[in-house]
């Protein structure tokens, strides 16, 4: 007996998940693999062999924006040839822009919002059988309220970005994250000794240039038991570093009636069997207090590492920013990380010429990057996003001045970065290996995070496998890029 191309001989439909963006939409694509997993359908990891193409798309820049689109058009394509039924946008972007975006993008078959998720795979086949899904009108998700624990509580709950959601949903089996909270479940899609766990859902700041809340919502937490569950969870299926993720982690627990839930928390993530690194990410410089310093700074297997939110140092663009700081305060917290771990990997972002920003604020933040020492500083020209307040500023700076003192500043923190690295040589790393090519062994000091903060290369490894963590010695830097030997490390 022979099977149509179209249709494997298990009968089930076959989906491929397609991801864009930040870890926080990597996870999201790995519990909306869980459930599609779940209700029968069959991953795949080629969009070609596939009968559902769906493109988890970013909203947050116009370069991201593009990306999901033509992204979006390339997986449309693949109808031509004959096995691929549908493409389907999911994420930010489509939350996003919602109707407008169908509208403007009709080689999607459909444009699904975050209500969408609790019911995927009922949507997807749908979708395949050629039923037609009117996108959603986008709304500020702001305005839906967090979820109580009264409601979590109850057996079901509707949390924004994901409708309502069972918290109740049975062992699903192995590959297969069990319940967790406002979570049904998740099913790893790309391996490795790395993964992504979501602390929080949303955020409640109002920086003038970030459209995040709008779409995301207000901020959500996650209850501390399901976070430690998932975490076991993902120990079981070999992940050594858990990357803790969300808009606004210094946020944590606020929701649920204790600031103070990540400090006890982070204890017991690291005690979890078999992970051996916990870290931290995006931290927002005005509410980093002294007892969560400590913590991440000094607790056993938490990585000494803070994604610290700076955006700029001078004070009256902060103002406009509807953010808080100066070089001072910016300064002395770094003093107080230091002052426990010397040797902290700290790492920020920062945007350059912001409505208003004179030639004055540039220097301030020039001066301050400088003094500051930073790993590595991720650097971003501004530029309007629909939605957002500075939108509406005067005094805008130039397109092309914007993109000179970007460039200006890009210079800058490549030559600091760069000598802060070298500041690392002869210094102990303990580095997670995460590849091995050609007998060259690669993978991650604990002050790099993921993707975007360098690798290190270790020298003199004859037995190691992936996810092992090895002690050596900085003998030379590339860049941001360290080079270390295992060469009388004990």
């Amino acid at each position: 007996m022979t099977t149509s191309p179209s249709r494997p001989a298990d009968g089930l439909l076959s989906v491929a998940m397609v991801t864009l963006g930040c870890s926080r939409n990597e996870v999201d694509s790995e519990e909306l693999a869980g459930r599609l997993e779940a209700d029968g359908f069959r991953l795949v990891d080629d969009p070609e062999s596939a009968d559902t193409v769906v493109v988890n798309t970013c909203g947050f820049v116009e370069a991201a924006k593009k990306d999901s689109v033509d992204t979006i058009l390339q997986a449309a394509d693949l109808k031509a040839e004959g096995r691929t039924q549908a493409v389907v946008a999911v994420g930010c972007m489509a939350e996003r822009y919602g109707k407008d975006l169908a509208d403007s993008l009709p080689e999607a078959d459909a444009i699904l919002g975050f209500d969408d998720y609790p019911d995927i795979a009922a949507r997807l086949r749908s979708i395949v059988a050629g039923e037609s899904h009117q996108a959603h009108t986008p709304s500020d998700r702001r305005k839906l309220l967090p979820i109580s624990p009264v409601e979590r509580d109850a057996g079901s709950v509707s949390v924004p970005g994901h409708g309502a959601v069972p918290t109740d949903a049975p062992d699903l089996g192995e590959g297969i994250a069990p319940a967790s909270g406002p979570r049904a479940m998740r099913r790893r899609l790309e391996g490795g000794p790395m993964a992504p766990l979501k602390l929080a859902s949303g955020c409640d700041r109002r920086c003038s240039f970030c459209a995040i809340p709008s779409f995301r919502g207000s901020f959500v937490s996650r209850r501390p038991s399901d976070v430690i569950q998932e975490a076991q969870w993902l120990a079981t299926q070999g992940v050594k570093e858990v990357f803790l993720v969300s808009e606004n982690s210094t946020s944590y627990g606020k929701d649920l009636g204790d600031l103070r839930l990540l400090e006890t928390m982070l204890p017991e993530l690291a005690a979890v069997e078999g992970i051996e690194r916990v870290r931290v990410s995006y931290l927002q410089p005005a509410e980093t207090r002294p007892g969560l310093i400590e913590a991440i700074a000094d607790t056993p297997g938490v990585v000494p590492y803070f994604d610290l939110s700076f955006q700029h140092a001078s004070a009256s663009v902060l103002r406009r920013m509807r953010r808080f700081g100066d070089p001072e305060s910016f300064l002395g917290l770094l003093s107080q990380i230091r002052s426990i771990a010397p040797t902290a990997g700290i790492r920020s972002n920062v945007i350059v010429g912001f409505p208003g920003e004179t030639e004055d604020d540039l220097e301030t933040l020039c001066d301050f990057l400088t003094e500051a020492r930073l790993d590595v500083t991720g650097v971003f020209g501004y530029s309007d996003e629909d939605g957002t307040e500075a939108e509406t500023y005067a005094d805008k700076v130039d397109p092309d001045e914007v993109h000179e003192r970007t460039e200006h500043v890009l210079s800058l923190v490549e030559e600091l970065n760069a000598q802060r690295a070298e500041e690392r040589i002869g210094e102990q790393v303990d580095v997670l290996i995460e590849a091995l090519v050609d007998g060259v062994a690669e993978g991650r000091a604990e002050h790099q995070g993921p993707e975007v903060d360098g690798t290190t290369v270790v020298e003199g490894l004859d037995d190691v496998a992936v996810g092992d963590v090895v002690r050596a010695t900085v003998v030379g830097t590339d860049g941001v890029d360290l080079i270390a030997s295992t060469e009388g490390i004990r």
